[in-house]
């Protein structure tokens, strides 16, 4: 029970990421939208964050450099980063029409490139790696919560000993969840996802959701690329460390049919799995296989879910097709 607890606690770190890169597809896929570009959206998000944050510390001085600056620093060039991302995609898709599975691979290899060519470009200026000092570090590994809250049996480790960035993830994913239930526009960016058709009959604006959603759920998405680079890799950029990544969280969309409530909890069964082969080593057991797992899971639950035809949890009707207005 012991090992299984800290299992899950250290897989917090990887939750975040996922939490992230997840509940940006689902909010772009609500809106009909499919974009596998997540993984190279993530990538430009991990990339562009740091490089905010060494930009930052530069023109200030790192003497006079704000962790809380840095951060949101951080996140803004993450999240402009994907919401170029987002907007690209969109403009291909919604105002071109073109083949939405097609157009999402082209971005996620775009992205990993263009993140792999600027991390180089910076390698270069600075001489060295792309990095921040030791006290930004710390700001963006900061665990704050109280000892006698990590202390707590069971739960303690688990929801009270991560970074800063995990409860960010659990508060986005409530006001989503209220946002899509609970509200006008929340509803219409469903209906938009649901039948675009009955959506814009109704004088619903589809190429504005759409734009919208597509752009903010890649800025969200992007998010998650820069907490991986700055927690997991330890604010410095490795090119390959994010590989997999943003696969994995359109793997979760799935897993978590498309509510993000259900990515808190499956982003830390999948991040468990992915560190599983560190904690559970059985000897002439490849780690890939361990690696595998979350998709294995994944596809699971898309058979079960398919057998029973459960309304509640299949993708939005008009998932990856393009909405032709003149064909009404």
């Amino acid at each position: 029970m012991n090992t299984l607890i800290a299992l899950i606690a250290a897989a917090g770190t990887y939750a975040t990421v996922l939490m992230f890169g997840t509940m940006g597809e689902i909010i772009t896929e609500k809106s009909g939208n499919l974009n596998l570009g997540v993984e190279g959206i993530m990538y430009m998000g991990g990339i562009l964050g740091l490089v905010a944050a060494n930009r930052y510390e530069a023109l200030v001085g790192e003497a006079a450099s704000n962790g809380f600056v840095a951060i949101i620093v951080a996140i803004l060039g993450a999240f402009l980063a994907g919401a170029v991302a987002g907007l690209i995609f969109s403009f291909i898709t919604v105002t071109l029409r073109a083949n939405q599975n097609v157009t999402g691979l082209a971005l996620a290899t775009f992205g990993t490139g263009v993140a792999k060519f600027i991390g180089e470009v910076m390698r270069n200026k600075l001489g060295g790696y792309v990095s921040v000092s030791n006290h930004l570090k710390e700001a963006f590994s900061l665990k704050f919560m109280p000892k006698f809250l990590k202390d707590i049996p069971v739960i303690g480790p688990i929801l009270f000993n991560q970074v800063h960035f995990f409860y960010i993830g659990i508060i986005f994913a409530v006001l989503l969840t209220l946002f899509l239930n609970k509200t006008k526009a929340g509803l219409y960016l469903k209906a938009v996802g649901e039948s675009p058709v009955t959506a814009d009959a109704a004088g619903i604006n589809i190429t504005l959701y759409k734009y919208l959603a597509t752009i903010i759920g890649g800025g969200v998405s992007a998010i998650g690329g820069m907490v991986f680079t700055m927690t997991t890799a330890g604010c410095v950029w490795i090119e390959a460390s994010l590989s997999g990544i943003g696969w994995l969280s359109v793997a979760l969309v799935i897993f978590c049919t498309w509510k993000p409530m259900n990515s808190l909890w499956g982003s830390l069964l999948f991040g468990s799995l992915m560190i599983m082969y560190l904690w559970l080593i059985v000897p002439g057991f490849p780690t890939e296989i361990y690696k595998i797992l979350p998709y294995i899971v994944t596809l699971t639950v898309l058979i079960i879910t398919s057998i029973r035809n459960s309304k509640e949890k299949q993708p939005p009707a008009s998932l990856g097709v393009n909405y032709f207005r003149e064909d009404r």
